[in-house]
């Protein structure tokens, strides 16, 4: 079995440790999964303001943030707001074309800033962004998806986060979660010592996240902050791979059909050409109304310029 096992770019924002493992060195996107963060594990003193991103913009792209631990206020550009907390899936599309755009911002809130009563001064998340199929014409948009299909696999509990899943005995789940191309996203975690058979679906490039703890699969290690990717045929039976952990360990699972399109990446911007990415940085830093406007007094991030080597 080809199993790649992927190192994170590790910074610190703002106090808050960050392991980016997509984009990764050339790589191309997992599925139409092509931006993969995960934010903290981090506790904030009482004096601490947590997490904390000012407005900025997307294009051609879902915003996809699967809450561990803590409470983050999502405002954006259509009116929405939304507190997000554990076990929860909050989903914006930002639209395709020259003509869509959107923009939000995102902060910590605890039990006395707008967050429940039990909201921990902490956070762990896990960012993803999906890249939108360019030839079809997607409209802006914003869900929030409190419950989501939920089962257990001896000591394993499991989440889906989007798409749908048949598991080793035939459950069939299905998630709500609005998709624009075909992907797959379960939660793993280990209340026990033990192991899981996950299924794979023909023609899906895979990636598994460890957010706490390390897995092993076919001899290899998977530690916490790295990301093993591999394609359906790359496991020996082209049907499941099995991982295993000890108790505590929890992973996100996540796989999709690969897009036909190229899937280009700079800042906050995704396209399938440079000149859309060019436009867009433009139109952001003038203040075009496509990006609309964030009921927020938090801070306007600019637009960096493209590099002179960035290649379209």
């Amino acid at each position: 079995m080809s199993i790649q096992t992927l190192e994170p770019r590790l910074a610190d924002v703002g106090g808050i440790p960050i392991a980016r493992l997509l984009p990764n060195k050339g790589k191309q996107p997992i599925g139409a999964w092509c931006f993969l963060d995960h934010a903290g594990p981090a506790e904030f003193d009482p004096d601490e303001s947590g997490m904390q991103v000012g407005r900025h913009p997307h294009i051609n792209l879902q915003t996809f943030s699967w809450m561990l631990n803590g409470e983050v206020l999502h405002k954006d550009s259509l009116g929405n707001e939304q507190v997000i907390t554990k076990n929860q899936v909050n989903v914006m599309t930002a639209g395709t074309g020259l003509n869509q755009g959107i923009s939000h911002t995102e902060q910590s809130v605890f039990p006395d800033t707008g967050g429940s009563s039990d909201a921990a001064r902490a956070i762990s998340m896990v960012q993803l962004w999906i890249a939108l199929p360019t030839d079809q014409e997607i409209e802006r948009g914003f869900h929030h998806y409190p419950e989501l299909p939920t089962w257990t696999e001896d000591s394993v509990e499991m989440i889906l986060t989007t798409g749908s899943y048949t598991n080793v005995s035939g459950q069939h789940f299905e998630a709500p979660t609005i998709q624009y191309s075909k992907l797959v996203g379960i939660d793993v975690y280990f209340t026990e010592d033990g192991e899981v058979t996950l299924t794979l679906e023909p023609g899906f490039e895979y990636g598994i996240l460890v957010s706490e703890g390390e897995i092993e699969s076919e001899g290899k290690v998977c530690k916490q902050d790295q990301l093993f990717r591999f394609h359906d045929s790359d496991v020996a039976d082209n049907e499941s791979i099995k991982l295993v952990a000890k108790k505590g360990t929890r992973i996100m699972f996540i796989g999709g059909e690969p897009l036909e399109q190229k899937v280009l990446l700079w800042w906050n911007f995704v396209a399938d050409n440079k000149a859309e990415i060019e436009q867009s940085i433009i139109d952001w830093n003038n203040g075009h109304e496509r990006f609309g406007n964030v009921d927020s007094d938090m801070k306007r991030l600019p637009a960096p310029e493209l590099p002179e080597g960035f290649k379209g």
